[in-house]
């Protein structure tokens, strides 16, 4: 089977500037690309290299469109896309499906293919599959981010994004509608959250508190320095909670830049 790497989380804001600068101030990461083909759907966005991967921000110009319906649904939480770079997006479809899965849109262009499922078929967020033309290598070609992302890797504070959490209600059997979706087991580990490990990064699939919808609720960070991210993300107005602070509706996690995650486990590398 080829590869599947969980390479870009894209988050819906009511507006991009108060996001931008967070991610520039507090995160230090740099802009690579803003693309004008989002403006069909009523979007302005821009993505920001973490390591390989990608974190992106849309925000509508006008209403009715589909990210501004979602804020209004989730209450402003904005986790929208988990999207994941593959090398056969049409075999995936096929699967899909299978499933009984509806792919909602196709995005076709000269160098790349997408699909994007739907989210009322899949709960907590889009699942898209995307692949780029020559784009097996990590450090390669990824269409999303535009032609030259690779000049825009900043890694002095921001080293990685290691994994997303969805929280459901049932996370074990949110997760297990996850792992055929993308044909990938599941990783069980006494006392911890079952886990969908990709070729890149994992996600973690973990209890609602209040027993309500599901959601992508966070994303896990390696940075040099969490302590100090943390700080600045206060200073900058952020609310902080526990090991992580809020922004575009998610809890942005920063652990040590020698430890990874593993089974929800914070373990030396």
């Amino acid at each position: 089977m080829g590869y599947l790497r969980l390479r870009q989380i894209c988050l819906a804001a009511p507006e991009l500037a108060p996001a931008e600068r967070i991610f520039e101030t507090v995160l230090g990461l740099s802009p690579c690309y803003r693309d004008p083909n989002v403006g069909r759907y009523g979007l302005v966005n821009v993505l920001y290299p973490v390591g390989t991967d990608f974190i992106e921000i849309v925000a509508p110009t006008r209403p009715g469109t589909a990210a501004g319906r979602f804020l209004e649904q989730r209450g402003g939480r904005g986790g929208y896309m988990v999207i994941l770079d593959c090398d056969d997006p049409q075999r995936r479809a096929d699967h899909v499906e299978t499933l009984g899965i509806r792919v909602a849109n196709r995005l076709q262009y000269e160098d790349y293919t997408g699909m994007q499922l739907h989210p009322r078929d899949t709960g907590a967020a889009m699942i898209e599959f995307n692949h780029t033309h020559d784009g097996e290598a990590i450090d390669g070609p990824y269409h999303p981010a535009g032609p030259d992302w690779q000049r825009h890797r900043r890694d002095d504070v921001t080293k990685r994004m290691l994994s997303i959490d969805i929280t459901a209600p049932d996370p074990a059997a949110f997760a297990d509608r996850w792992a055929q979706i993308l044909e990938r087991p599941l990783t069980s580990v006494p006392a911890q959250p079952p886990q969908i490990d990709l070729d890149g990064g994992a996600i973690r699939f973990v209890p609602a508190d209040d027993g309500g919808q599901s959601w992508l609720s966070a994303i896990t960070l390696q940075a040099t320095d969490p302590q100090r991210v943390l700080s600045d993300a206060a200073q900058a107005g952020c609310k902080t909670e526990g090991a992580g602070f809020w922004l575009c509706g998610v809890r942005i996690l920063p652990v040590d830049g020698m430890k990874e995650i593993t089974g929800g486990t914070q373990h030396s590398a």
